[in-house]
């Protein structure tokens, strides 16, 4: 069902952790499905030098926290708010239909990051205009949680 990339980014997965100082923290998830995921970013000079993440999740979220971030690393602002969900899930080789949402957590996780950022220095970055930093995927869809 998951596919040898997913599982080697659930087992072991790349940038886990936290930066002090981070220049932008973005948070997003819903804890009553119980998928978390916050990230960190280090900018200098409009290039993504460092970047970690902490998720609470399944382990199609952690896949997805870890494969965005491999993704981003060294890339420009542009570059990262250019990442889709779908360039994550491909990047995994697929994830399951009911575990797509994790995807566009990871994607949102990134965006809420490049958001704080933005709030924090003032530097104004294309495509942020319309990003809302309260938005949950979980709301959209059927995603294969327990809900009570």
């Amino acid at each position: 069902m998951y596919s040898e990339k997913v599982m080697d980014h659930f087992i072991n997965p790349r940038n886990v952790g936290e930066i002090e100082n981070a220049s932008g923290v973005g948070e997003v998830g819903n804890p009553r499905c119980g998928d978390i995921m916050k990230m960190y970013l280090d900018i200098e000079d409009g290039i993504i030098k460092d970047v970690k993440f902490r998720t609470f999740g399944c382990g199609s979220a952690i896949a997805s926290s870890s494969m965005a971030t491999e993704l981003i690393k060294g890339k420009s602002i542009q570059e990262a708010m250019e990442l889709t969900n779908k360039q994550v899930a491909d990047n995994l080789d697929g994830l399951p239909p009911v575990k797509m949402h994790c995807s566009v957590l990871a994607e949102q996780a990134i965006k809420s990051a490049l958001y704080d950022y933005q709030q924090r220095s003032g530097i104004k970055i294309a495509g942020l205009e319309d990003f809302d930093p309260d938005y949950d995927p979980h709301d959209d869809e059927d995603h294969g949680h327990d809900e009570d």
